[in-house]
């Protein structure tokens, strides 16, 4: 996405689970959109966010939004913390959307409730209903990187070529959370967002390969 976009609407859906950081995600992206004057909207939805349970987060930016909540079909990005939460969400996509998912494995609690049965391959089924996947192991990125905590900026990293704006806004919105703080977690931090911008544009590639 491009500058030349900043008025149109841009619709992110947000999932996985609790703990994964989803929520503080989507503050991070409203708050980069804010700083760069779009009017912005976002509403949550979590069940038992502390304990693990499934968290889904909408986001709304542009000229002017009347509502928060994304309707089926419009999203522009789904941004999947969880392999078969965005599977589950799929349905909100737009047909010509994408999805970004970390394909770590991390079972939801309706699952293990028996309410859900967790897909074999995610990814596989989503590309076989015709849409643009661009998956990778953020969880494994961030434990390489030291701290699983890491997965939220690896994530951010990974869409931020893929929004209306330019990905260092988005990065100094992170990077401001943490200026008070010790520098080496501002440095892990710059290197999670990097990692998850080279992880998106090797899967891309891959794809395109694979096309």
């Amino acid at each position: 996405m491009s500058e030349t976009n900043r008025f149109t609407t841009t619709n992110i859906l947000v999932v996985g689970t609790g703990g994964q950081g989803v929520m503080t995600a989507t503050e991070i992206l409203a708050e980069a959109a804010i700083a760069l004057g779009h009017d912005v909207k976002k509403t949550e939805v979590a069940g038992m966010a502390q304990r693990g349970g499934v968290v889904s987060s909408h986001l709304r930016f542009g000229a002017k939004v009347l509502s928060p909540q994304i309707t089926p079909g419009t999203a522009d990005v789904l941004l999947g913390f969880e392999a078969a939460e965005a599977m589950r969400w799929r349905h909100m996509l737009r047909p010509d959307g994408l999805v970004l998912m970390n394909s770590g494995r991390l079972v939801p609690p309706i699952v293990e409730l028996g309410l859900y049965d967790y897909p074999d391959d995610p990814v596989t089924a989503m590309r076989a209903a015709g849409t643009q996947v661009f998956s990778f192991d953020a969880s494994q990125i961030a434990q390489e990187l030291g701290d699983i905590r890491l997965g939220n900026t690896v994530m951010l990293g990974a869409i931020s070529d893929y929004l209306p704006f330019p990905a260092e806004v988005l990065e100094g919105c992170i990077l401001q959370r943490f200026a008070h703080k010790k520098a080496a977690l501002v440095e892990l931090n710059q290197r999670a967002f990097a990692a998850g911008r080279a992880a998106t544009e090797a899967a891309a590639k891959a794809e395109a390969d694979a096309a």
